[in-house]
């Protein structure tokens, strides 16, 4: 691939990832304490949250507490962070035959050696005819996830929602900096060498958008008829659209529409309504939907140049154009 795999001078550690083989790669350890939803996930986490998950799943779900069993998912969220998956997640779970788990169970990453029992102890209960699901976006870059998840069942569904990686890469430095005032501006940190223009693909902020280099590692296990690319663009402009898509690659009926959604002009993106219910919609939380500190336009502009033939690459591997090159004024 050609990737500059270096470290990046005398910057803090946490900014660093280690680009072997075994470790992934995710800007998550720079975090100390997440957004509830996107915690660092612990035993005592999910097992507070399983009693709420069984009882009243938010988003409208059907409920099933004492009945049912508990099952290893049928389908997976497995990425992109940063690139709308809890929006996702919330939209899906709207639908009475799915039933998810609120929380990232990061199993196939962080949790692996506790076992397939404990993993399906986090899972809410399920009736005959509906699906388990669950969503961790740093499976898409964990280089065991893929053949971990294949051994656990080949026919496995996966959903990836993708996100032009300038604005992920954006996006991502954001939910840092408002956890790490001190940091390093987005623009240190995303070069090795400011002046030759030389980008540091070692920091996982970039490194997560360079998509095809990832899904490579996913089609040595998968069939690309069982991975479907989510638009995150898209997710905000048209999310009754991407739904119906996602529902029909489930197997679901589209009861999930547009009369569920409502425009949020000052976050910027759709919101949850239940149809029936005249309630305020509910929308993502704060850690959603922040402000991007303004980017020198020179940096999105050799951002742009050095994503463009990966995007072209993931492109060609999908089938599906995002048209990412299309678009101008990336916050």
């Amino acid at each position: 691939w050609g990737l500059p795999s270096g470290g990046g001078g005398a910057r803090d550690p946490w900014l660093r990832t280690p680009l072997a083989p075994s470790e992934m790669i995710t800007a998550q350890s720079a975090l100390p304490e997440r957004e509830a939803q996107e915690s660092s996930t612990t035993d005592e986490d999910l097992a507070g949250r399983r009693a709420a998950n069984g009882s009243s799943e938010r988003g409208g779900a059907v409920s099933t507490p004492d009945y049912g069993e508990k099952k290893l998912p049928q389908a997976l969220i497995i990425g992109v962070k940063k690139g709308g998956t809890r929006a996702l997640l919330e939209a899906i779970r709207v639908h009475p035959d799915v039933r998810a788990v609120g929380v990232e169970p990061h199993f196939f990453d962080r949790n692996y050696e506790k076992g397939l029992e404990w993993y399906r102890n986090v899972m809410p209960k399920t009736l005959d005819g509906q699906i388990t699901m669950e969503k961790t976006p740093s499976y898409f870059v964990t280089n065991e996830a893929p053949k971990r998840i294949h051994s656990m069942a080949k026919d496995i569904k996966l959903i990836v929602v993708v996100r032009n990686p300038v604005t992920r890469a954006i996006s991502d430095y954001t939910q840092t900096l408002s956890k790490k005032p001190e940091i390093p501006t987005f623009e240190v940190l995303a070069f090795k060498n400011r002046t030759l223009g030389l980008i540091d693909a070692s920091w996982s902020a970039i490194r997560i958008g360079i998509y095809a280099l990832h899904l490579e590692n996913w089609l040595q296990y998968f069939p690309l008829s069982q991975i479907l690319f989510v638009s995150g663009e898209r997710l905000i402009v048209d999310p009754a659209g991407e739904m119906a898509k996602v529902q029909d690659f489930l197997g679901l009926k589209r009861v999930v529409t547009e009369k569920h959604f409502y425009f949020n002009k000052t976050k910027g993106f759709p919101c949850l309504k239940k149809p029936e219910d005249s309630s305020a919609p509910r929308c993502l939380g704060k850690s959603k939907g922040r402000t991007h500190p303004r980017i020198d336009p020179d940096v999105i502009h050799r951002l742009r140049k050095f994503y463009k033939p990966f995007n072209m690459m993931f492109y060609q591997m999908t089938g599906q154009d995002f048209q990412w090159e299309q678009e101008e004024g990336d916050k």
